[in-house]
């Protein structure tokens, strides 16, 4: 627990970076992470976007002609340039260390994005309701995994007064 760790220090949690356990983790009290998730995820095709993730060399990308994230959040090259086809194609073609660019590009803008969202509401007091709105938009039928769950209680984050 990071409440057996001095507040004076930093706490540093190191290998864990999927979004999820960011969130969790920050609300455990942990400051700081390291890892490679969003860039190896992006040699594989796969873009972080607030829903989950984005398999860009699947079939269903073929024609897609929308931006990895379509939520209007990200603003990275990759979004604002190439379409979901497009990218899909240089996977499947001569492109692929381009393609693979540009998904690092896009994940680490994400994880840019959320671990300074994290940060403000945070400072702001309103962690909760930044937890409950993630949580929204990874399981939006709900299904949230319970370990999530007992790890918010545990930490005392009272997310579950956001749903409303």
């Amino acid at each position: 627990s990071c409440l057996a760790l001095p507040h004076s220090k930093p706490r540093y949690l190191m290998g864990v970076g999927y979004p999820l356990d960011l969130v969790v983790c920050s609300a455990l009290g942990v400051d700081m992470y390291d890892c490679v998730y969003p860039t190896r995820t992006a040699r594989f095709g796969v873009a972080l976007i607030p829903s989950g993730t984005l398999k860009l060399k699947s079939a269903r990308m073929d024609k897609d002609t929308r931006p990895m994230d379509d939520s209007g959040k990200c603003s990275c090259l990759a979004c604002t340039q190439y379409t979901r086809s497009a990218i899909n194609a240089m996977f499947k073609g001569a492109a692929e260390v381009l393609g693979c660019q540009l998904v690092t590009i896009h994940n680490i803008a994400y994880m840019l994005r959320l671990t300074r969202g994290m940060r403000q509401a945070i400072m702001e007091g309103r962690y909760a309701n930044f937890v409950c709105e993630f949580l929204h938009g990874q399981f939006p039928d709900g299904g949230i995994p319970v370990w999530v769950c007992d790890a918010l209680d545990a930490a005392g984050c009272d997310w579950r007064a956001e749903i409303g």
